[in-house]
């Protein structure tokens, strides 16, 4: 049997010698970090539940190149300090991932920026008991933060927020052609789950923000121009939700949503000599219209840096 051939110290024998190969962008970090938190600070507890991912940018090109790992902040490491300062409370995500960012941009000088992302996971009182709870499923709340070139970029956002309206939605006016089978209808049940983030202005005091107020107050404005748009279209209720929350708050210059249209179909009952006048319908989970759109403040920056670290649309 041939002995296998040992890689020389530093280099790889797959790439040594190759000329005009060179490194590229790159980030490494510890992704999901779970996190709960249950402060007792007295009888009644409060729990904050987290999943917290740190990634640096930075000179790691030794690592990546001869396997030098002198500069390399260990993923390991990027997790304790998370649940480290976790120790005195988490706050907002929004100002949690501010902290790792001063922290590790701080602590290695080398560590030139990164990416910083949370979800937010909520949890209701049982009976209002002090220590006691139930998960709420109903939606996430989210956060990222991107730290490049000396300019920090935070998107903060919800997603998995069910919504049905049972009337006030219509959908007809559309192309027809030989393909086209769907019935035009002037009173449908308009349902979705809403995944939605909005990014702050570059200029924008981070520091001086209530995100959690901020939060709650998105959450309410998405939600209340859902319900009071009476939509031609998805695409016209999703509109409205992104032009109130930038209307409402001079800080936010962007909103990204992605909206499913989960369908609900009239279910025939004439073969059992029932009518249905829109009562009883058939919620199918597949497949799905998908509705996604940018909502932009006048004169902002369409093409921001931080959404090329977002999966999918938004």
């Amino acid at each position: 049997m041939t002995e296998a051939k040992q890689a020389p110290a530093g280099g790889n024998t797959a790439t040594a010698g190759v000329e005009g190969v060179v490194l590229g962008r790159n980030q490494y970090g510890k992704a999901e970090v779970r996190l709960v938190k249950v402060t007792r600070d007295t009888a009644r507890h409060q729990l904050e539940d987290l999943s917290v991912t740190s990634q640096l940018h930075g000179d790691f090109d030794a690592a990546h190149t001869q396997g030098d790992n002198s500069s390399v902040v260990a993923t390991d490491t990027q997790k304790n300090t998370i649940y480290a300062f976790a120790r005195d409370g988490v706050g907002s995500p929004e100002a949690f991932l501010l902290r790792l960012e001063q922290h590790f941009t701080g602590e290695f000088g080398w560590v030139t920026g990164g990416r910083w992302a949370a979800e937010q996971y909520f949890w209701n009182r049982i009976s209002n008991h002090d220590h006691a709870f139930a998960k709420d499923k109903s939606e996430v709340r989210t956060a990222l933060l991107l730290s490049a070139a000396g300019e920090r970029q935070l998107v903060s956002g919800i997603s998995g927020l069910t919504v049905l309206k049972s009337t006030g939605s219509e959908f007809h006016g559309f192309p027809r052609d030989r393909y086209t089978t769907l019935a035009e209808t002037t009173d449908r049940i308009l349902a979705t789950d809403v995944t939605a983030k909005w990014r702050y202005a570059p200029d924008a005091d981070l520091a001086a923000l209530d995100f959690t107020s901020l939060y709650a107050s998105a959450r309410t404005l998405l939600l209340d121009a859902f319900a009071g748009t009476h939509s031609l279209a998805l695409q016209q209720s999703m509109y409205e939700m992104g032009k109130a929350v930038i209307a409402a708050h001079p800080e936010i210059v962007e909103v990204r949503l992605s909206l499913p249209n989960n369908h609900h179909f009239l279910v025939d009952l004439t073969p059992f000599g029932l009518d249905n006048p829109n009562e009883v319908f058939f919620a199918a989970d597949r497949p799905y219209g998908l509705i996604e759109a940018s909502v932009l403040r006048e004169g902002t920056d369409p093409d921001a840096s931080v959404w090329n670290t977002v999966g999918g649309f938004c």
